[in-house]
């Protein structure tokens, strides 16, 4: 397998991560921080505005998994190096927004 494979593996783990709290928060009609408030990642964006983000990066997450390469669920790499991407993207989401959340 080629290498670039994994790498949007890798990747498309740290987007589908990325994508549940923007979604979530979204569709149970709570502003939550997105690149699009001001400041970026620290204002709250509305409901609308993180569903559509959560959207958008569940559709890339799921293009960089399952159109690059052939990703294998059964295939202990292609799993590992997914995993390895969405769990680097989840502990940066609890550092980032864990300070947010914090002083309510």
């Amino acid at each position: 397998m080629r290498w670039y494979f994994y790498v949007a593996y890798f990747f498309g783990g740290a987007f589908l991560v990325n994508a549940v709290p923007h979604f979530v928060s979204g569709v149970s009609g709570r502003s939550f921080p997105s690149p699009f408030a001001s400041p970026p990642g620290k204002g709250m964006s509305s409901p609308m505005v993180n569903v559509l983000w959560g959207t958008l990066n569940a559709v890339v997450g799921y293009f960089l998994v399952s159109h690059v390469g052939e990703f294998h669920i059964r295939n202990i790499c292609d799993v590992l190096v997914l995993g390895a991407g969405g769990l680097l993207m989840a502990v940066m989401l609890a550092r980032a927004f864990g300070p947010l959340y914090a002083k309510q």
